[in-house]
């Protein structure tokens, strides 16, 4: 998508912006109005979050409506609900890995089957894997990872990095120099249990 905002924008940086916002929020153009599902975004807010004038937003409004591989494309445009922000808050924990692009699908497939051989629920599977972007897979699960699970991912060819978010409140604590862990609770199992 981001080639495709660049070929048509790439004479106009600041609607660019703009479409960008539009895009990766996805929000949707219809009838000279942004929208975030049915309802109507003032031109106002958009403006000021994205830090363009409104002048530029019409137009880049404008210009997405009579471009018409624009306009399919925007007109379709919907947020894609997660539950990966609100799951630490539920009690779920949440993988997020990140893998080498021309690892991705084997990586992808490599750590469901994982999480499959091993009992580990599924809750939401969330992946990006654009040209411009690290990819990235983000796991929610119900529940605790295993420890030897947590081994393995790390184990994987075209792994680079796994980000565990847990429930947990203290969540500065690192395993090791590939995987960042916010609070990693077996950890903290295993120091108490070395400690007298």
């Amino acid at each position: 998508m981001m080639l495709i905002l660049e070929a048509y924008f790439k004479n106009y940086p600041a609607r660019r912006k703009v479409a960008e916002f539009l895009f990766e929020n996805g929000l949707s153009v219809k009838n000279g109005k942004v929208y975030l599902r049915d309802v109507e975004v003032p031109i106002s807010e958009l403006a000021r979050i994205i830090g363009v004038n409104r002048k530029i937003v019409y137009h880049t409004i404008e210009y997405i409506e009579k471009t018409y591989p624009l306009k399919l494309i925007f007109a379709k445009l919907n947020p894609l609900p997660s539950l990966i922000d609100v799951a630490p808050l539920m009690g779920w924990e949440v993988l997020e890995i990140e893998l080498d692009k021309d690892r991705y699908l084997q990586g992808f497939s490599d750590v469901l089957r994982l999480l499959y051989e091993n009992g580990v629920p599924v809750m939401e599977v969330f992946s990006r894997n654009l040209r411009e972007e690290p990819t990235k897979l983000y796991i929610v699960i119900d529940g605790t990872l295993p420890v030897d699970v947590f081994v393995r991912v790390k184990e994987m060819e075209g792994f680079r990095k796994l980000i565990l978010h847990t429930p947990e409140k203290d969540k500065e604590k690192f395993v090791c120099n590939y995987c960042e862990v916010k609070y990693c609770p077996k950890r903290v199992l295993v120091e108490k249990m070395a400690s007298p």
